[in-house]
């Protein structure tokens, strides 16, 4: 049982769109994120997804309109839902989902990650 100190983990690293583990629990990743520019359109099929703003602000895309994030808030994105988020400036995230879920859904792109570093 250890203390995470959520602003020393973001200060491990500088890569974007490349979510670090920086936990687990019950088969899911807690992982912290920065992202800046634009993602890819994706989902997963199998798998709900939490976003929690922790700096910054995020648009998500869906195909029926947009989403907007500030600090201190969250978003559940349902299995199967279409998504693409987009940050003007760099923003932190945490993620809560399944270890198993696909970076990028069945999507393959230059961003994909296939096996996410923990920290």
């Amino acid at each position: 049982m250890d203390v995470v100190n959520l602003h020393q983990k973001f200060e491990l690293f500088t890569d974007q769109w490349s979510p670090k583990i920086i936990a687990q629990l019950n088969g899911q990743d807690v992982k912290l994120a920065k992202l800046e520019g634009e993602f890819v359109w994706h989902n997963h099929e199998h798998e709900d997804e939490m976003f929690l703003i922790v700096k910054g602000s995020l648009d998500i895309e869906f195909r029926d309109g947009v989403k907007t994030l500030k600090e201190g808030e969250m978003i559940v994105i349902p299995k199967g839902v279409d998504h693409k988020p987009v940050a003007k400036e760099e923003v932190w995230i945490m993620l809560f989902e399944p270890s198993a879920i696909k970076h990028t859904g069945e999507v393959e792109h230059e961003i994909t990650v296939k096996e996410f570093e923990k920290i």
